[in-house]
């Protein structure tokens, strides 16, 4: 199996699995990142999901060469569409989602990080996109989401020149959320994943219909204007008061005790 889906609790854990291959996109590995999507998509229990990749090397190393060297034009842009699509039915996905990077982020593996909300870097963590130096360029949405989240001048350098950065540059960037530390003896697949855990536990613990808001809010009025953007927050915000949550979030408050929401 090419990607593994654990579920623990209200935390869904979405593994790439081809560690020899350091975690390269194929074919195999769209079709189990579609289905690992649609059991997300399909159980409302599901509050926050983990994306990693298995191995310790790499989170995910880019796409398949050798499964792509022999593709015509009609092919590639077939691949690169269904690539896209299923990107984009992550990035749309209710319940926030955290890229755990401990390795190689490179090509389609960073694409596949910016797809996510939250991009964890491990201390050994590297980003980039070098597809030009295969005489190609990213293909599953790397120029459009790299711009969205560095700006314009960073993502011509990291895509023009094809260089590697760091998870300290990654961060400083923009491109990556924060560095997390490992402690004595913990690699950095193992101190990512420790941090992703506490994070997504942490998210699972808060309101789950304000997160989904708050995420929707963000996502979908990124670049509309300030007036609209603030219109669609007002409603949003409304919304929340007409749920159940609302009502237990500021009575817990008030009443000095721990909140116990039920996503509804």
């Amino acid at each position: 199996m090419s990607v593994g889906y654990e579920k623990n609790g209200a935390i869904a854990t979405i593994t790439i699995d081809r560690p020899r291959a350091l975690n390269a996109i194929d074919s195999s590995v769209l079709d189990g990142l579609a289905a690992a999507i649609g059991e997300v998509e399909a159980d409302p229990e599901v509050r926050a999901v983990i994306v990693t990749g298995a191995g310790g090397k790499a989170f995910v190393a880019g796409a398949d060469i050798g499964a792509m060297q022999a593709l015509t034009a009609v092919e590639a842009e077939r691949f690169a569409a269904r690539g896209q699509a299923i990107l984009d039915r992550l990035a749309a996905l209710a319940p926030p989602v955290i890229a755990a990077v401990g390795g190689f982020a490179l090509g389609g593996g960073c694409e596949l990080a910016m797809a996510c909300d939250i991009i964890l870097a491990g201390p050994r963590a590297k980003f980039g996109q070098p597809e030009v130096s295969l005489g190609v360029i990213p293909g599953f949405g790397g120029t459009q989401r790299l711009v969205r989240r560095v700006g314009m001048s960073a993502a011509l350098d990291l895509c023009l020149t094809g260089r590697m950065i760091r998870a300290d540059e990654a961060v400083a960037l923009g491109l990556a959320s924060r560095v997390v530390e490992a402690a004595e003896g913990e690699s950095s697949q193992d101190a990512v994943m420790r941090v992703a855990r506490e994070t997504a536990a942490g998210i699972a613990a808060l309101g789950p219909v304000a997160v989904r808001l708050c995420k929707r809010a963000i996502h979908e009025n990124a670049d509309a204007a300030l007036d609209t953007a603030q219109a669609a927050e007002r409603t949003l915000f409304g919304l929340c008061f007409a749920t159940h949550d609302q009502t237990e979030g500021m009575s817990a408050f008030l009443e000095k005790r721990k909140a116990v929401f039920e996503g509804r």
